[in-house]
């Protein structure tokens, strides 16, 4: 779900990046900021979260480990 969000929010990113550089105004530039300041927080979520989930594969592992050794 976050990869599905995260390609919405780059796209978006993308569109107002192309708009900014035809209009060439402030506002333009300004919207592509604050678009790309989202799309850039949800790939450091999308980060977060594949950090988590191999740290919890780890210890999971671990514990499985653990288990077949008693």
């Amino acid at each position: 779900m976050i990869d599905e969000q995260l390609v919405l929010f780059d796209d978006a990113a993308d569109d107002t990046r192309l708009r900014s550089l035809v209009s060439e105004t402030p506002l333009a530039e300004a919207e592509h900021r604050e678009t790309q300041r989202h799309a850039d927080a949800m790939a450091r979520s999308r980060a977060a979260v594949l950090e988590s989930i191999v740290a919890l594969e780890r210890a999971q592992d671990d514990l499985l480990d653990r288990l077949e050794v008693n």
